[in-house]
């Protein structure tokens, strides 16, 4: 079998849950360094692969993991799984179990996050899981590398969530939970984040003194660092006008922002559907950071496989150049 060392606790990504605090802010260090300067790592994945498994259809997961790995002088294969699910043709034990004799690490982008779990449970390598119906954990840790770059305190700012409780929304409450900062959840009823998911991270938000509340509230907007929705329609379900009707009053638009602050700063995961969970004169205003957090997919992805894919002899961590590290507050 390949010889790999992991950096972090876990084998896995498959939650954010599954780094620990003391994980997580070496890999937002790490993932601003890579931005500031890339070279020093644009050997680390010479000789290393990375195979994509993707049920859905995706623009920025897939090109930042090909592009980011190929940077670093690693090589990616892309697998098409939108119209043959992962586990129909062979079973996914039988599947991983290839897989894992040929490349590196999976990157799979699936519908159910049992596929995920079914995958790390069945393979020696390492599997990223860069969407499923319950989290999205790459997303949000460049999410909090793009809040860390704009100033964010972890001690005293809050990230304001509204919409859907998404798979999205379920990453960054665990990310708040573990970083131990503020995070307030404001979704119609109905609409509340899982309550497992929740439970979960509540229970970290103990240990580490993060605030999170979930509310039906939209002036509960008031006083964000920054405004953060996503579409009110998951992908590959079918438009509901009546939901988008219960979504309206959630819609963040520039009474919205006004109502958050005059310095909040809007998020989004992209795509947006332009007209309805946001407008087109919030997310193309200058408080929109939305390529930014696109950007930084890219960067993190790379910095949380390095700590994946590193072996102790080039551990990426200590070869952080002091000068392209940013302190976390």
């Amino acid at each position: 079998m390949l010889d790999l060392a992991p950096r972090i606790g876990s084998k896995d990504l498959s939650r954010i849950l599954d780094l620990s605090p003391h994980e997580v802010m070496p890999c937002l260090e790490l993932g601003l360094s890579l931005k500031a300067d890339n070279r020093p790592y644009r050997n680390a994945f010479a000789q290393r692969s990375i195979v994509l498994l993707f049920e859905k259809p995706s623009l920025r997961t897939r090109v930042s993991f090909e592009i980011g790995f190929s940077l670093l002088g690693g090589t990616a294969v892309y697998l098409d799984h939108e119209h043959r699910p992962i586990g129909v043709r062979e079973t996914i034990a039988d599947y991983g179990r290839n897989l894992e004799r040929w490349c590196h690490c999976i990157v799979a982008r699936t519908m159910s996050h049992a596929t995920i779990e079914a995958l790390s449970a069945h393979t020696k390598i390492p599997v990223i899981n860069a969407l499923s119906n319950l989290h999205h954990p790459c997303q949000a840790l460049a999410d909090f590398m793009t809040l860390v770059e704009r100033g964010f305190d972890f001690t005293h700012d809050r990230l304001v969530w509204i919409g859907d409780g998404n798979n999205v929304c379920h990453s960054l409450i665990e990310m708040a939970a573990t970083v131990g900062c503020g995070i307030v959840v404001v979704t119609p009823p109905g609409s509340e984040p899982n309550e497992s998911i929740l439970r979960d991270a509540q229970a970290r938000a103990c240990r580490s003194g993060a605030s999170i509340e979930v509310t039906n509230d939209p002036a509960r907007v008031q006083g964000a660092f920054a405004l953060y929705t996503d579409t009110w329609t998951s992908m590959g379900e079918p438009e509901n006008p009546q939901r988008i009707k219960t979504f309206r009053p959630y819609q963040v638009n520039a009474a919205m922002m006004a109502m958050a602050g005059s310095e909040t700063l809007f998020m989004h995961c992209l795509p947006a559907h332009r007209g309805e969970e946001v407008t087109d004169q919030v997310i193309d205003s200058p408080c929109s950071i939305v390529f930014d957090q696109a950007e930084n997919r890219m960067h993190m992805q790379n910095a949380l496989m390095l700590n994946l894919l590193t072996t102790p002899t080039s551990d990426p961590l200590s070869r952080t150049s002091t000068d392209a590290t940013r302190s976390i507050r």
